[in-house]
């Protein structure tokens, strides 16, 4: 007898979990891995982000709040958009939830029927899709290869579009590829979606602070104004802040939307951590020097990241436009042979490879649906990534 329920069948766990847990398998053997699977700064939280926290717990700030979040954070979450986006919310329009990825799954549970499309332009975030599948949805998934950027086209999209499509997912920069939308990208997108008002709109931003090149952020919401009423914004504070433990996401949307995922959480988690929505509050109002600082110090990894892969014959890399990753191309590995005789037949097997003979764990680019790439994350040090680059590259010499 299985007690398992059989919408379980169909979602995957974490790609990139996965290949971080391979990581410390093989490290609990004894075997010297460097786990470059998940995404997450190697920065501590700023110490005044923690100082508040304290204070929080401190000044007995310990007790439930309401499953928004308390009117504290979602004023800062409404004074962020305003102050660098342009974007005009009240708290009532805010909700907060345990990371961005809650965020998501709350907007999905509330709005999904069996059957509906979420067109998701590919390369993807891993958990995009599984949520989708989970929540009776069917993703449409859009290859969006490097000759347009890894961005979606307004051609792409159009094409996608049908009368069962309920959501769009944006994601910029993008995880894996760190593709940026410029204004004019985003409006090309709006034109279309303006034919089609049944389609909802979720752009995750949580990366916009991490921008190359002198690049400035442009919220889906301040190029689209016209689609206020159908698109919701999505954002926290792990990555630009170094608070992936806090646990804290956010979103803007219309009130209805937001209600109605606030009824979600109100009868799953109750609500976030009291403690972390003070730490938020603080992130946000705060000082925003180290935010700066951390931009800096990941485009010169990229950088680094770049200027190594380029020298490592057989693999590509376009240089990321934000985020912190590198999204590797590696078809001119594809049916070669390693040292053990074994052919590379997809990136899954490249990926394996790299791990298992060059002690570097990286995720395929199966797991983000536009093949054949590898991602590894560039939010680690200069002297790790080094090392890394050399391990890639005495890997890949051997591929024959």
């Amino acid at each position: 007898m299985s007690y398992i329920a059989s919408r379980l069948s169909v979602v995957k766990p974490s790609a990139s979990m996965a290949a971080s847990q391979a990581a410390k398998a093989l490290r609990a053997r004894g075997v010297d891995v460097i786990d470059l699977g998940l995404g997450e700064p190697d920065f501590p939280t700023p110490l005044h982000i923690i100082d508040a926290a304290h204070f929080a717990a401190k000044a007995g700030q310990t007790l439930y709040t309401a499953a928004a979040g308390t009117a504290e954070v979602r004023e800062a979450v409404a004074g962020k958009f305003r102050r660098e986006n342009g974007l005009d919310y009240t708290a009532d329009d805010i909700v907060v939830a345990n990371g961005a990825k809650q965020i998501i799954f709350n907007a999905l549970m509330a709005t999904l029927e069996t059957g509906d499309e979420a067109i998701l332009p590919a390369p993807y975030f891993v958990s995009y899709p599984e949520m989708v599948k989970l929540l009776g949805g069917t993703p449409v998934v859009v290859e969006c290869p490097e000759t347009t950027e890894f961005r979606l086209t307004s051609a792409l999209l159009e094409k996608a579009i049908t009368p069962r499509t309920k959501w769009l997912f944006l994601n910029m920069p993008g995880n894996p590829s760190g593709a940026v939308y410029s204004q004019s990208d985003l409006e090309a997108l709006g034109a279309v979606l303006a034919k089609h008002p049944q389609v909802l709109v979720l752009s995750d931003e949580i990366y916009e602070h991490i921008l190359f090149d002198g690049r400035e952020f442009v919220s889906f919401g301040k190029a689209c104004p016209e689609l206020k009423d159908r698109t919701l914004i999505v954002n926290g504070v792990s990555k630009s802040y170094a608070m992936t433990g806090w646990r804290v996401g956010y979103a803007a949307g219309p009130a209805p939307l937001v209600k109605a995922m606030s009824t979600i959480q109100s009868q799953s988690c109750t609500s976030v951590c009291s403690i972390a929505q003070a730490a938020t509050v603080a992130a946000l109002n705060g000082p925003q020097d180290e935010v700066a600082r951390f931009r800096h110090a990941f485009e010169a990894r990229r950088d680094l990241v770049v200027d190594g892969i380029r020298k490592i014959n057989g693999l590509t890399l376009s240089p990321p436009e934000g985020a912190f990753y590198a999204y590797i191309g590696c078809a001119g590995l594809i049916g070669r042979k390693t040292p053990k005789g074994v052919t590379l037949e997809d990136d899954a097997a490249v990926a394996n490879y790299l791990l298992n003979e060059g002690r570097v764990a990286s995720v395929p680019g199966v797991a983000y649906g536009l093949s054949p790439y590898f991602r590894i994350s560039t939010a680690t040090g200069e002297e790790v990534l080094t090392e890394a680059i050399s391990r890639i590259n005495a890997a890949v010499a051997q591929v024959e």
